[in-house]
């Protein structure tokens, strides 16, 4: 595995998780987070059916495309607890993804462009290129729970809303764009982890986690004294001294 170079690991996670943050973002817009079947035994009528999101509601008349009753408002006004916890949930599961893609981009291009030779001057840094995968890898992680873990509530807060009233509620495919995108996080973490796992063996400082000194560096800047360490390059001139 190409360690030291941007690797297909590095750069699939990362388009895996642009289309991960892609879903949450569709997740959270869709109006399809639960479905209301209204179902009238009079001929001359049709059935209707109201859509609930995080942020609107929409009452359509069934084979109908357009609203019939449309709520824009119905964000603020919120009565079911798992769509509450969602709008809270979702939003920041897409911050702390974007922030994982933002620490992804910077491990590669810091790969892509370093330099051959390790730089002393980057020697104090804390975070290095494997440094951002890794904790690219947890926020991904923690994003993918943060997501996940609401929608699943969803599918059984239906079963608990049925028990409660009638069975007419059912989740919406917005459920699925949810799970699948939150899976796809854990697909891209996973991704990340093991490119790090496979890297840790190699004796090099620009996989790990915390940049150490070169093996070298200890060994030459011993024997000089504290005056030395403060300059890059001493140099000691004899002087020859002629006794008569």
């Amino acid at each position: 595995m190409g360690c030291r170079d941007v690797h297909a690991a590095t750069v699939l996670s990362f388009l895996c998780g642009i289309a991960s943050v892609a879903g949450l973002f569709a997740g959270t817009l869709l109006p399809n987070w639960r479905k209301l079947r209204l179902i009238t035994f009079n001929r001359n009528e049709k059935n209707l059916t109201v859509y609930t999101g995080l942020w609107v509601k929409c009452a359509r008349y069934d084979g109908g495309h357009d609203c019939l009753m449309y709520d824009a408002t119905w964000y603020s006004s919120v009565d079911q607890l798992d769509l509450r916890v969602l709008q809270f949930a979702l939003p920041l599961s897409i911050l702390i993804a974007m922030g994982a893609l933002l620490l992804c981009l910077i491990g590669m291009c810091n790969t892509a462009f370093r330099s051959s030779v390790p730089n002393i001057k980057l020697a104090k840094c804390l975070v290095n290129s494997a440094g951002c995968h890794l904790v690219a890898g947890l926020l991904f992680f923690l994003a993918g729970t943060v997501s996940l873990s609401p929608s699943i509530w969803v599918i059984f807060y239906n079963i608990h809303l049925n028990r409660k009233f009638e069975p007419v509620f059912a989740f919406d495919y917005a459920v699925y764009v949810t799970v699948a995108s939150a899976g796809g996080l854990f697909m891209t973490a996973l991704l990340l982890f093991v490119w790090y796992c496979a890297c840790k063996s190699l004796p090099s400082p620009f996989w790990q986690p915390l940049y150490s000194h070169p093996p070298g560096m200890h060994t030459y800047s011993q024997p000089y004294s504290a005056r030395s360490r403060l300059s890059a390059i001493e140099i000691d001139i004899p002087v020859v001294s002629h006794t008569t």
